[in-house]
């Protein structure tokens, strides 16, 4: 009988770390025991999962004695308790972006590069969300011609800045219903020295900017794309922009092939391409939007399209959902190859 493993969720009490236990309630993943571990100020919080209770506790280096697999939810703490967990003998899933870059550390999309992931030491990064929601997209295409160059504009929601930013747009919606002045203090980052609204707005700010005047997220897909796809040829041009929609982010992406690939072959290929629903249909205004990919599982494509000027171009808009594909299920997902092949057993 397979052996399951003895999990861990650290950052249970925030928007991924819910979604963490949504989705194991959902997909029935398997798991002996449940450790859920977060700040020492949420520490002592009851959640359920699976039907029972479970005791938020703090984390600390000794909390991943004896788990086999460790769902980071993200942020700072990765960088401290990762490595400490992996010391341990768990296998981490991180989804913060301390790991990602690391030529040690794997970063994986299942449907994309699953078979790095036995390339892991103790650690494997989960990429960032609009990276994963693109590459869903490019890998049918990269499969039927390589890859010359890409043109990406994001569409992300504020829920890619979490609870806080998930909030802030509430709020300033009721105050500009109430001809209130609308108060900002998270987005663009809270780290920035200005804040601006995001109700009724467009922000073409996410992270900070950089020495080449590129945001950090947008030189993440850069950097990302390369590594998942093993190829530092493509050329990426990226521009990030929050928007003021809940969950789901969507991405306006132009492809430059090496060689020319037909609309229908490309259909084809997403049509059979896991993850990925192709919902393209002009004539009766089917495409993808936030609104209906928001808690889904699946991302979808739709205005295929081919450049008006150069065969060899490709238009595509794919939208998903942040918090699943682009956060939690994508973790889970890693993990649940991990359980399938027993690969967890290894680091016993």
């Amino acid at each position: 009988m397979q052996r399951k493993p003895n999990l861990a969720i650290l950052g249970a009490t925030g928007a991924v770390g819910a979604e963490f236990i949504k989705l194991l309630e959902e997909r029935q993943f398997p798991f002996a025991n449940l450790k859920l571990l977060a700040s020492a100020r949420s520490a002592g919080k009851k959640l359920s999962v699976c039907g029972k209770e479970y005791i938020v506790e703090e984390a600390k280096p000794e909390s991943f004695d004896g788990i086999d697999i460790a769902l980071f939810a993200g942020g700072s703490i990765s960088k401290v308790l990762a490595p400490e967990a992996a010391k341990r003998g768990a296998i981490v899933i991180d989804n913060s972006s301390a790991f990602r870059m690391d030529p040690e550390v794997p970063l994986v999309v299942p449907e994309v590069n699953p078979e790095d992931i036995e390339k892991h030491k103790g650690i494997i990064a989960n990429p960032n969300c609009s990276t994963i929601i693109m590459v869903l997209g490019l890998k049918p295409l990269y499969d039927l011609s390589p890859i010359k160059r890409i043109v990406v504009s994001t569409y992300q929601a504020v829920s890619g800045a979490g609870k806080e930013g998930i909030e802030e747009l509430s709020k300033e919606v009721k105050q500009y219903m109430n001809g209130e002045d609308m108060e900002a203090e998270i987005l663009p980052t809270t780290s920035c020295p200005k804040h601006y609204p995001i109700a009724f707005n467009l922000i073409p700010q996410i992270d900070i900017f950089l020495d080449n005047d590129y945001t950090k997220e947008e030189m993440k897909m850069v950097n990302e794309t390369h590594k998942i796809l093993h190829d530092d040829s493509i050329e990426i041009v990226p521009t990030t922009v929050r928007v003021p929609v809940y969950r789901s982010h969507a991405e306006s992406v132009l492809v430059e092939t090496e060689e020319a690939v037909s609309v229908v072959d490309f259909k084809r290929a997403c049509q059979a391409f896991p993850g990925l629903i192709v919902r393209d249909n002009p004539k009766e205004q089917e495409y993808p939007m936030p609104l209906y990919t928001s808690n889904q599982t699946d991302c979808e494509i739709g205005r295929i399209r081919k450049d008006l000027y150069n065969d060899k171009n490709m238009n595509f808009w794919i939208v998903g959902d942040q918090i699943r594909k682009g956060a939690a299920l994508n973790a889970l997902q890693i993990a649940e190859v991990l359980v399938e092949k027993d690969m967890f057993l290894i680091r016993r």
